[in-house]
């Protein structure tokens, strides 16, 4: 018996694809016989001997479905029919004529009329039925829909993005009253107290009613201490945050398709992503020392545009609850509105975001069967399948308080104008496949809350190649694109970029270095992870086309295969983005070796634009790893010692050479 083809058949109607198989396919030879899960093909002794002892051949092609998907392989019994292949191609075109793959759009609905429940209900009915069991469950599924049409809408129309930027007096604040004005109340909250607490006037500005997450957030301890560094939480108030700490978390891969070479053991990580914090606590508890060091906090009110001006920059805001528009002034704004800021789109146009991970999942309180999942251990990263629909779906579980479990469900994904990734379609997939991820009696599970959002990230090949920043403006987190390759989120590269971010900007707004230009040198650019993003490409179905589906797993098993054969130390800092040149290549050559096929595989999915893309950042880290081993030994202390003059006589130049020397330590930690 060999197997002669594996091959996904995009739609979750197995059904219909076996009546298709069994009543409507004809292959071009051989007897078909109609099985219980499929078909089986039997083809005559066909040697020229017509030797009795030589069986028949036969190919048995079977269905089944896994991952709200359909799947079809093909084994065969005895020698090779005539025609084997001509079969098997005429096989592989009529699933592609008659299953194409599908990338279906939310509706259009009027709210008006009907409440969100009732509006996608005919469309997404596991998801209505379990967002109606969250405690506030149509307010965060509106937050979902509108999520979703405002990301569409900014990847549909790429060349003509929104203008909300002005550079005219058109439109302008009586005063300027603040010194920094963040738009965004999750990551803007933990870096607006920062600088509160350092005697800046800040304003926070909100969409939501503050406080709410659509995320949890997990750190390990390590990263969380910058924020204690700044002083913005003591020891003891982070204790109290952390709603569960794992003893180990675990990173393991589908292999059941793959080759002998390609499976990997579990790659156990300890210190990544082990602490799970209490994210509304983090807030409130960050929202009360904003407001004790005299922040103010506008919620309930969206952004609209801004107008710069050499006196400072103007916002004009909607007020949800009255909509009323108000104009409000300061000297610098913070774009942390996260993916879908119009600030992000109008900037980099059609580069705001080279790929996304569309996220979904739930915190759930309890319904698990004993013995499901131990509350001391996470999955950091899983898959329990192949590529389902154009997506190699990944499964995260984090512990959290009393024995509550927040579980994502995401893919990395390439922002297309014909398929810009669903979270809709993802949670009908989440409330499907949970079952067979982690065992469980869906009707006994207790939700909640929702936990959702899009998480982008764009191709660096340069320190400059995209903008972060314009006259009066800077984005920060998901609205600048800062995400890890593997695992990190905005909150996780924000927290481990925090002390740059801070020293920086208080360098700027000290000497009213608030141009454009300045602003670009506050950046958490990192060559280290600008080299990796091809990592994330290899993780990722083009749009339109079909891989075989083991291909993804079989690529990460390669990886994490290796790495869980190292020393804990090796994967702790290459998943938290901090390898150095030296280990990014040892580790490079042995999966080179392990598995040839992992480049070609690579230049398939990503294409040769992006692999000259990718060269560029592999120089850019050269270049830096070479200008580091040159400098690391006197720059640093020789800047350190120059401060007291250079600062107070050039204070551009000051700027631009401490983004500098951050860049050079966070971009090659060496392991120790």
């Amino acid at each position: 018996m060999k197997e002669i083809l594996y091959r996904e058949i995009p739609t979750p109607e197995i059904k219909k694809v076996r009546y298709w198989l069994q009543q409507k396919w004809n292959p071009s030879q051989g007897k078909k016989i109609i099985t219980s899960s499929g078909i089986l093909l039997n083809f005559v002794n066909n040697t020229s001997t017509q030797d009795p002892t030589i069986p028949e051949s036969k190919l048995s092609i079977f269905l089944w479905s896994v991952q709200n998907t359909t799947y079809l392989k093909v084994f065969r019994w005895g020698n090779p029919p005539q025609g084997e292949n001509k079969i098997i191609q005429q096989l592989k075109t009529s699933i592609q004529q008659n299953f194409p793959p599908q990338y279906p759009s939310p509706p259009d609905i009027d709210l008006s009329k009907q409440s969100i429940f009732e509006a996608l209900a005919p469309y997404y009915p596991k998801t209505v039925h379990f967002f109606q069991q969250m405690p506030k469950g149509e307010y965060d599924l509106n937050r979902v829909y509108w999520w979703e049409k405002s990301w569409r809408e900014s990847v549909l129309n790429p060349k003509k993005p929104k203008q909300v930027i002005f550079s005219s007096q058109e439109k302008k604040a009586k005063s300027f009253d603040y010194d920094l004005i963040y738009l965004g109340g999750a990551l803007g909250i933990i870096h607006g107290a920062v600088m509160a607490q350092r005697g800046y006037r800040v304003l926070l500005i909100e969409r939501l009613k503050f406080g709410r997450m659509n995320r949890e957030w997990n750190i390990s301890r390590g990263e969380f201490q910058t924020l204690m560094d700044l002083g913005l939480f003591t020891q003891a108030e982070f204790e109290s945050m952390i709603a569960n700490e794992y003893r180990d978390g675990f990173n393991k891969f589908f292999d059941s398709n793959n080759p002998n070479h390609l499976k990997a053991a579990i790659l156990h990580t300890p210190k990544v992503l082990n602490i799970a914090l209490d994210s509304e606590k983090i807030l409130s508890l960050a929202g009360e020392k904003f407001l004790k060091a005299g922040g103010e906090i506008w919620d309930e009110t969206e952004f609209m545009n801004a107008f710069v001006s050499s006196e400072g920059i103007t916002l004009e805001v909607l007020n949800l609850k009255n909509q009323e528009k108000t104009l409000v002034g300061g000297r610098l704004a913070i774009d942390a509105m996260g993916s879908a800021s119009p600030i992000a789109w109008q900037l980099n146009g059609m580069r705001a975001f080279d790929s996304v991970c569309p996220t979904v999942g739930a915190t759930i309180s309890s319904g698990f069967p004993h013995g499901v999942w131990d509350v001391n251990y996470g999955d950091v990263l899983n898959s329990h399948g192949d590529i389902s629909r154009g997506r190699q779906l990944i499964w995260e579980l984090f512990p959290g308080e009393n024995n509550e479990l927040t579980i994502y469900l995401f893919h990395y994904h390439q922002v297309h104008p014909h398929n810009p990734g669903s979270l809709l379609e993802m949670y009908e997939d989440f409330f499907t496949i949970l079952p067979e991820y982690r065992r469980c009696d869906m009707s006994k599970l207790v939700w909640k809350k929702a936990t959702f959002g899009y998480i982008p990230a764009h191709f660096t090949t340069s320190n400059n190649d995209r903008v972060v920043a314009y006259d009066r403006i800077l984005a920060i987190g998901d609205a600048a694109s800062l995400q890890s390759p593997l695992v990190f989120t905005g909150f996780g590269s924000l927290v481990r970029n925090l002390q740059r971010l801070t020293e920086t900007l208080d360098i700027a707004l000290k000497h009213d270095l608030l141009s454009g230009q300045d602003l670009n040198q506050i950046r958490a650019y990192q060559s280290n992870i600008a080299v990796t993003w091809l990592f994330s490409k290899g993780m990722m179905v083009p749009t339109y086309k079909t891989l075989p589906p083991e291909r993804i797993n079989a690529m990460l098993n390669t990886f994490f295969g290796i790495l869980a054969s190292e020393p804990e130390k090796v994967a702790d800092t290459f998943i938290k983005d901090k390898t150095d040149w030296l280990t990014f290549n040892r580790l490079a050559i042995i999966a080179a070796n392990q598995n040839p096929a992992l480049i070609p595989w690579i230049w398939e999915m990503a294409g040769s634009k992006d692999m000259l893309r990718w060269l560029g950042s592999y120089l850019a880290f050269t270049k830096d790893a070479l200008v580091n081993l040159l400098l690391k030994k006197w720059f640093h202390q020789w800047l350190k010692n120059s401060q007291s003059w250079m600062e107070k006589r050039y204070p551009r130049l000051w700027l631009r050479l401490l983004s500098f020397s951050y860049g050079l330590k966070i971009n090659n930690s060496v392991i120790d």
